[in-house]
């Protein structure tokens, strides 16, 4: 019996001991792990702030809704293209530098910088379409644009189709640069905006985007446009408008589901080749340009950001069509 408590001490005795390393390494980790967010959040709170010195204007400022809103005008042709940018493109008149450069020497070319991006303030109110599309109406109003070709990327292709139908006496054509399509799958998910919050304050965010490499690898910027859009990127990436513009897109999405474009509006529709992310992605588009008497839809190989690498041959063809559009009117 001596014996067996004597067994039953020693191993209640390494128990406790076994207990006590197994706390001291958690407790370890966790100090670990406290120490590295505070390192990370420090260097985000002190990145911010001297990047945010080092942001350079550009463009010009407009007063819309008592804010300001930024826009870039570039070119002085008689026709007008305004260019509308995808959702988070942080910094749209630097993003959409390859194309406006091939627009420019044919139209004036006014990029939108619509509120939370770019340099253009925040605001408040609700990112539904209706606010949006009347924000960006108000600013060419201030610019005394009367009669433009609207050109968007992506989720302007919503907010696009939206506006054209508000303002049918204004917009001479609608061009598509991959854009969104309303019944387009996937678009009722409801989007983790709390975690995108927490990565964007707890600088997380900015460490994932550092170790993910450069974005704009081996296209067509110099490296003072790529560092001016990767401040802009960290100042802008989920503000509190462009978060707010995220829960809106299943609703605003599933509002345009009704809608289709003016049947005399020339709609041209520049589509990536290849998406295996969206199913149907070519014809939901071929679907949308049968609902204009002048649609037209020309594919490419390539990424999302058709503009990126693409801006040569979508002017090109964009000024050809608009030609042949005309001609058979």
């Amino acid at each position: 019996m001596p014996q067996t408590e004597e067994m039953n001490t020693k191993n209640r005795t390494s128990a406790h001991k076994l207990r006590s390393r197994l706390l001291k390494i958690i407790g370890g980790i966790l100090i670990a792990i406290v120490l590295f967010l505070g390192i990370v959040y420090l260097v985000n709170v002190f990145s911010n702030q001297s990047e945010q010195k080092r942001i350079e204007s550009y463009g010009q400022h407009i007063t819309v809704d008592d804010k300001n809103m930024n826009v870039l005008i570039q070119g002085e042709g008689e026709e007008t293209v305004v260019l509308l940018p995808g959702y988070g493109t942080a910094a749209p008149a630097l993003d959409f530098k390859p194309l406006v450069d091939e627009l420019s020497p044919h139209y004036r070319v006014i990029v939108i910088e619509p509120f939370g991006y770019g340099l253009s303030d925040e605001t408040d109110k609700e990112r539904t379409t209706d606010n949006i599309v009347s924000e960006i109406h108000e600013g060419l109003q201030q610019l005394h644009v009367e009669r433009y070709i609207l050109m968007g990327h992506s989720i302007a292709g919503i907010y696009g189709l939206e506006y054209v139908n508000q303002y049918p006496e204004e917009v001479s054509a609608f061009v598509g640069i991959d854009s969104s399509v309303p019944t387009q799958p996937g678009m009722d998910v409801k989007f983790p905006l709390k975690t995108f919050a927490f990565l964007e304050k707890s600088g997380l965010l900015r460490l994932i985007k550092k170790v993910s490499g450069d974005p704009y690898a081996g296209l067509a910027f110099d490296d003072y446009t790529k560092e001016q859009m990767s401040m802009l990127s960290n100042k802008n990436g989920t503000n509190a408008t462009m978060l707010n513009e995220m829960k809106h897109i299943s609703s605003n999405f599933r509002g345009a589901q009704d809608s289709t474009f003016p049947r005399d509006l020339p709609l041209i529709l520049f589509v990536q080749a290849s998406n295996s992310d969206i199913e149907g992605w070519i014809p939901l588009h071929e679907q949308q340009a049968k609902e204009s008497v002048y649609g037209k839809v020309m594919t490419f190989e390539g990424g999302h950001y058709l503009h990126h690498t693409h801006s040569v041959e979508i002017v090109e063809n964009f000024r050809r069509m608009m030609d042949e559009i005309d001609s058979g009117r």
